[in-house]
């Protein structure tokens, strides 16, 4: 019998658990094809609350979306920790803070609950004409879902059965060796089903008080008017760490290849995975800036966003480096550069470890340790570098000979 036959002959109690997941069920039990809307969406809501790397990247949705509803509300649904990265972006309307660290006690705290609850109603109160979930989990289908929305996208593939929230399941290509699908372009793929064309726009955004407290740093360093690196040596996982000493070997040739300091950048806690590196009685006069537990995510953003080069293990900074044409190098050993990687900048990725066809390697398996990335070598990081800068350089170059050319046209044509 059809879930939604069941409800109308077994109507459970009012306020019941059951009525609930019954509605989520029957609900789903039937998918209608959608084009794109004949008039605007009013308002939209995209989830993607985490992780601070896939925040970044998934700005392109949002250019989009603008592009194509330029009056359109868009809200967009972020882990409260992770604002700071995003929160000043132009395109968004309101931004709706995910406590979830603090939600994930809901079932055991009466007050979490109901405030849990407090928060899912406003969801459907703000009345979406269009959802898009990007994040494919339980948790964010359910959001989608509480929102009653008549148009909710996601992935097909959505873990912990959190397609059930959807009203449109988006199925990308399958993961392939062969043609693999960088992340961004997967979460593009979620706007086909409407039909508006994608604006691959990556751009990021400084708040002014961290921009300002960035140039009185520089200031007091005396680098206002010099090049600097920017280094984030840690990771989570130890399998995404490039030995530590290995950072320590790229400082002098960085300073013979003319940045004045090395910003060295992380979370609070990862600074007992640095201090070998860390200017010390041995080391005094080594020209490392320890920003780790000194600048918080805006600030980090504003140091990056005006660095002239960027190297770092798989983390956010890199994409943060995108997000401001900044020069970068991502390491890279068991995750895979092609789908993960600063995107649509192959260079700006360098893997020692090659799988073999088939082989499938979990980041999270802490038997890898460190061994896949002790394959890259300092010198070739240090040759990939090169080219890199000089990459930068030459599209510098082509950008300000394609303005100069523009400004002798508009010259030519008042005189």
């Amino acid at each position: 019998m059809p879930l939604a036959e069941c409800r109308m002959i077994y109507p459970p109690k009012r306020g019941s658990r059951i009525r609930v997941l019954l509605s989520f069920f029957s609900e789903n039990y039937q998918r209608r094809p959608v084009a794109r809307p004949e008039t605007p969406p009013r308002r939209i809501l995209l989830i993607r609350p985490s992780a601070l790397g896939d925040v970044c990247r998934t700005v392109p949705l949002i250019a989009s979306l603008k592009s194509a509803w330029p009056d359109s509300g868009i809200d967009w649904i972020v882990q409260e920790e992770f604002l700071p990265a995003v929160r000043t972006h132009p395109a968004v309307e309101t931004f709706i803070a995910f406590p979830r660290q603090r939600f994930a006690r809901w079932y055991r705290n009466a007050a979490v609950f109901a405030e849990f609850r407090h928060w899912m109603r406003r969801l459907r109160e703000r009345e979406y004409d269009l959802v898009i979930d990007a994040q494919g989990l339980g948790r964010s289908g359910f959001m989608a879902w509480r929102t009653r929305a008549p148009i909710r996208i996601g992935p097909r593939e959505a873990r912990e059965f959190g397609w059930l929230g959807y009203t449109v399941r988006h199925q990308a290509p399958p993961a392939d060796d062969a043609m693999p699908v960088h992340t961004v372009d997967r979460m593009l793929m979620l706007l086909e089903p409407l039909g508006i064309p994608i604006v691959r726009d990556m751009r990021l955004y400084v708040e002014p008080a961290a921009r300002d407290w960035w140039t009185e740093i520089r200031r007091q360093l005396g680098l206002l008017d010099e090049p600097y690196a920017v280094i984030a040596p840690t990771s989570r996982w130890p399998s995404k760490r490039w030995p530590i000493e290995r950072w320590g070997e790229l400082i002098k040739p960085l300073l013979q290849r003319g940045f004045g300091r090395i910003m060295l950048i992380g979370a609070p806690g990862e600074i007992d995975q640095v201090k070998p590196i860390l200017p010390n009685r041995d080391h005094p006069e080594m020209p490392l800036v320890n920003l780790i537990g000194r600048a918080d995510l805006a600030q980090t953003l504003a140091v990056i966003a005006n660095a002239d080069l960027v190297i770092a293990n798989d983390s956010a900074p890199l994409h943060m480096a995108v997000g401001f044409d900044r020069p970068c190098l991502g390491l890279f050993g068991p995750t895979d550069p092609r789908t993960v990687g600063p995107y649509d900048r192959p260079l700006s990725s360098l893997r020692g470890f090659a799988p073999k066809p088939g082989e499938i390697v979990h980041y999270r398996d802490p038997k890898i340790g460190d061994r896949l990335m002790r394959v890259i070598s300092t010198s070739a990081v240090l040759q990939r570098v090169d080219q890199v800068l000089a990459h930068h350089e030459e599209q510098a170059a082509s950008h300000r000979t394609v303005a100069a050319g523009g400004r002798l046209s508009g010259e030519e044509s008042t005189g």
